[in-house]
């Protein structure tokens, strides 16, 4: 039996499978280290925004090793962040060169973007691993090659979306700290918010959802693709993680984690309320792309586009090495979201 139909297996027994109305795509990955015209390695966690006529993916790509050279030499990993265009959002082009990266005596590398357009700019949030702890960064760019970094977190802080409106006449945001003495215990970490008059300065902190109200999840959880405005509410993906006894297939040994796709929404007027929330994932690991990789069993949405046609394109990196894409009808989507 392959590995991706035991998991299928075992997904089912504890009702952890897709939900029908979701598609993957059949073309799957859509974007992979053997397309980049550089030196890449793994092609993940993405973002992606419609900006003006294109569809705009910017991606994280890890580089400087490969499978067995990790395994045997602990080669150290690179990043940076790269781009890709396209004319319908699956088929892509990628740029001849990265687009973003950052490295000095305190900084290690930026990496997970996250795109947004708000008032025509695209806004660009990333995580910042440093020598003195994870920092979120937010920059904006006119033109994808020219990054006016606004603001860069106190640690720890990550997995950063912006809202494609200002809430309020506030930039307004959703973040994962990472309060290790208070909630270290098993990564029992939460979605918050917060606002900003200007991208810069972040304040008036809520709490969002806490990890212990997502029942797929006995770990973190955090912010996935920046939201999308629907007449009920903002609907946005999140990830939840779930500690399992049984070692999950990686380049490296002790991987224990399952990554899900949540999907939740979100009160138009004031997002830090949860007004409905989907009690099983939106997208389980299931196809071997997603399986069997760097880290196994792990899907991590980072785009999530809404079409005229009420067609929703979720974009999602999987198992650390690759970028997928699947798709929905926004009514199925709304309706998987139970009242809470």
């Amino acid at each position: 039996m392959k590995y991706d139909e035991r998991t299928i297996i075992q997904q089912k027994e504890h009702n952890m499978v897709t939900p029908d109305f979701l598609k993957r795509y059949e073309g799957n990955p859509i974007l992979s280290a053997k397309d980049i015209p550089y030196e890449a390695v793994l092609i993940f966690n993405a973002g992606i925004c419609k900006y003006q006529g294109k569809y705009v993916m910017c991606f994280r790509n890890d580089y400087g090793l490969d499978e067995e050279e990790f395994r045997i030499k602990e080669h150290p990993v690179e990043t940076n962040i790269g781009i890709a265009l396209s004319d319908d959002g699956i088929h892509w082009t990628p740029g001849p060169k990265p687009v973003f990266q950052l490295a000095d005596d305190e900084i290690i590398r930026a990496y997970d973007p996250r795109l947004t357009v708000v008032d025509g700019q695209a806004v660009m949030c990333f995580a910042v691993d440093t020598r003195h702890g994870l920092r979120g960064g937010v920059a904006a760019t006119d033109d994808f090659e020219h990054f006016e970094i606004k603001s860069l977190s106190a640690p720890d802080n990550r997995n950063m979306v912006i809202f494609p409106e200002k809430i309020n006449g506030k930039y307004f945001r959703l973040e994962r700290p990472f309060p290790i003495y208070s909630r270290g215990a098993g990564e029992k970490f939460d979605i918050w918010s917060s606002d900003s008059p200007d991208l810069c300065y972040w304040g008036n902190t809520k709490l969002v959802l806490g990890g212990e109200c997502v029942p797929f999840a006995n770990a973190k959880i955090g912010p996935a693709a920046p939201p999308v405005k629907t007449t009920r509410g903002w609907l946005t993906t999140f990830h939840g993680v779930k500690f399992v006894e049984r070692e999950l297939p990686a380049w490296h040994s002790n991987w224990h984690k399952v990554y899900y796709a949540g999907l939740m929404l979100l009160d138009l007027n004031d997002p830090s309320k949860v007004i409905g929330m989907g009690r099983t994932p939106l997208i389980a690991p299931e196809a071997e792309y997603e399986c069997k990789g760097f880290r196994g069993e792990v899907i991590f949405p980072g785009g999530m586009i809404l079409e005229d046609s009420g067609e929703v394109k979720i974009y999602y990196g999987a198992a650390d090495t690759v970028e997928c894409l699947a798709t929905a009808n926004v009514d199925d989507l709304l309706g998987f979201c139970e009242p809470v």
